[in-house]
């Protein structure tokens, strides 16, 4: 099978693993920690989901790169970290700036860095490590030859 092909469908499930991840993750630190996602009302509801959004995007685009030489594990996960980090950064900047009344880039750009270093602000890179380690096995197996499971009704008859 083409790498490009097969690095495209090993990201995408790897982002879709990684939204589920984020979601997952920030359901339970909100709940086990008490804390809201965003503390800031003036950030409004849409901030936090589309920083996760980027992020997500960001792993894909990034593994989909990445995975065409899956050998390169560290450099598939140090660039997914960082990348998804600083799309989600970067999103949460811009929508605090235009969701806030405060209209002044200080106040977003010390909104978007607390977010940033914040629990829910390290979450995304630390799940993103996590995804793209399994997305580069997968990758790498997919690669050496690895088929994927069958269904007992899907194998032959052993008789």
């Amino acid at each position: 099978m083409d790498p490009r092909r097969t690095a495209w469908i090993v990201a995408a499930f790897a982002a879709a693993l990684d939204a589920a991840l984020v979601v997952c993750a920030y359901g339970f630190v909100s709940l086990l920690a008490g804390i809201e996602v965003i503390a800031d009302p003036e950030a409004g509801r849409f901030v936090a989901p589309a920083a996760v959004g980027a992020s997500v995007i960001a792993v894909l685009l990034t593994l989909a790169r990445t995975l065409r030489r899956p050998e390169r594990m560290l450099r598939s996960v140090v660039l997914s970290m960082v990348w998804s980090w600083l799309a989600a950064v970067v999103v949460a900047v811009i929508g605090y700036a235009l969701a806030s009344t405060a209209n002044t880039l200080l106040a977003a750009l010390l909104f978007g860095l607390g977010f940033g270093i914040g629990w829910f602000g390290l979450l995304i890179p630390a799940l993103a490590a996590l995804t793209a380690s399994l997305a580069v096995l997968v990758a790498r197996g997919r690669d050496a030859g690895m088929v994927r499971p069958r269904w007992p009704w899907e194998r032959p008859d052993e008789e």
